[in-house]
């Protein structure tokens, strides 16, 4: 067999052990051509993919081609410049690996092969049309975009607020911890799976060249990482060092990092303190039907707590609240007495609820997190404030296990 059908073999199936992962059906020179309604990248990825699929149809002269285009534009792309060197090898012996023109160190060589892998393996999947990732229940109205990040996947997804229904927009490859996911601990490497938000942007003039183009920190830890004895800090989405394209898929120290050019279209569509940022060990899609089920139920349930609130009947109030449950400083038999006792000296309580945003959580399902604004007038006090609850399920009902001002 010539050493570039043996190219073909190692870029589809040797390089990439499609054989040993139990990821669906194998991938294989005819997969790779594409097929009707597939996502198709844009950008570089758009063409290290497409030089992976000249490579499986032994077009290698357009291979070679499209390489020179990607790599003049982004010539600090390690992985295009490591297939570059094994399509040149190829025209004198036999390829059996990915990087055997490479001569650098197997940890680096392993790192660029997994890199292969992801950005492949994010292809295979349909492109989210007609289905949504079943956490995102509701966007409150000031939400302009959502994200979404798939860790299994080496995957961020954007979505847009239409009039309170997310739409898929774009996605981009990212990179994670080194360690993986489920951050418990400061220093463990590891990307936290949870419900954020985007608090900040560090421009590049405060930052080291080890973030490329910027960073925005997220809001880790959160109240459900506090309450579960979470810690760390310094969690933020951000771009690569100048001489440095992108990232393997785990090579970070917990951050999600992209490519500068991804993260600077990304930023046209962050909202400091607004734009939720959920991270999950992998996204379920589902029909927009079954997230209204959900989202209807839990809803409805908020309304009902609204309503026990004012009616002052402080037993049904109560009732919605998780024997678990917790304010961060008071557990339910003392926010039971607090609010018994503030109840006794009203005549009348009005609350409103809006802007409302609710999120399931990943990985601790089944359990919901509802952000609003809220409106709370009485005979003797008024207050507005953004509030965060974290709705449990117990049976068949909602409760809530925190709650708390934001």
């Amino acid at each position: 067999m010539r050493g570039v059908s043996l190219l073909a073999v190692f870029a589809v199936v040797g390089a990439l052990n499609l054989d040993t992962l139990a990821m669906g059906p194998k991938l294989s020179p005819g997969s790779l051509a594409g097929k009707a309604g597939e996502r198709r990248p844009e950008g570089a990825e758009g063409a290290i993919v497409g030089v992976f699929r000249l490579i499986a149809e032994d077009r290698v002269a357009a291979a070679h081609a499209e390489l020179d285009r990607l790599l003049a534009v982004n010539p600090n792309f390690r992985l295009a410049q490591l297939v570059k060197g094994d399509l040149l090898l190829a025209r004198a012996q036999p390829i059996h690996a990915l990087g055997n023109a490479a001569g650098v160190p197997e940890e680096r060589l392993n790192d660029l092969r997994e890199e292969a892998r992801a950005r492949l393996l994010r292809q295979r999947g349909e492109t989210p049309k007609d289905r949504l990732p079943r956490y995102l229940l509701k966007m409150a109205p000031q939400q302009r975009h959502a994200i979404v990040v798939d860790t299994s996947r080496s995957s961020l997804y954007v979505f847009e607020n239409r009039d309170g229904v997310p739409h898929y927009v774009t996605d981009y490859y990212v990179t994670i911890g080194k360690n993986g996911t489920d951050k418990a601990r400061e220093g463990d490497k590891k990307t936290p799976l949870g419900v954020y938000n985007v608090t900040g942007s560090l421009p590049v003039a405060k930052l080291g060249d080890f973030y490329g183009s910027g960073a925005f920190p997220i809001s880790y830890p959160n109240e459900w990482d506090r309450r579960a004895g979470r810690n760390g800090h310094g969690i933020w989405l951000h771009g690569t060092p100048r001489d440095t394209y992108s990232r393997p898929p785990r090579a970070s120290d917990g951050c999600v990092v992209l490519t500068n050019e991804d993260l600077e279209a990304l930023s046209r569509r962050l909202q400091l303190g607004a734009t939720p940022v959920i991270i999950s060990g992998g996204v379920d899609w589902v029909a927009e039907s079954d997230l209204s089920r959900v989202r209807s139920s839990l809803e409805e349930t908020v309304e009902a707590w609204r309503r026990d609130w004012e009616s002052r009947d402080t037993g049904r109030y109560l009732r919605h609240y998780a024997a678990g449950f917790s304010s961060g400083t008071m557990n339910l038999a003392q926010w039971a007495e607090q609010k018994r006792a503030v109840n006794a000296g009203k005549t009348w309580v009005k609350v409103k609820v809006g802007e409302v945003s609710m999120f399931l959580y990943p990985g601790a399902e089944p359990l919901a997190v509802v952000t609003f604004l809220q409106d709370y007038q009485s005979n003797n006090l008024g207050n507005v404030m953004r509030k965060r609850q974290y709705w449990m399920r117990d049976g068949d009902a909602w409760k809530i296990a925190y709650e708390g001002a934001v």
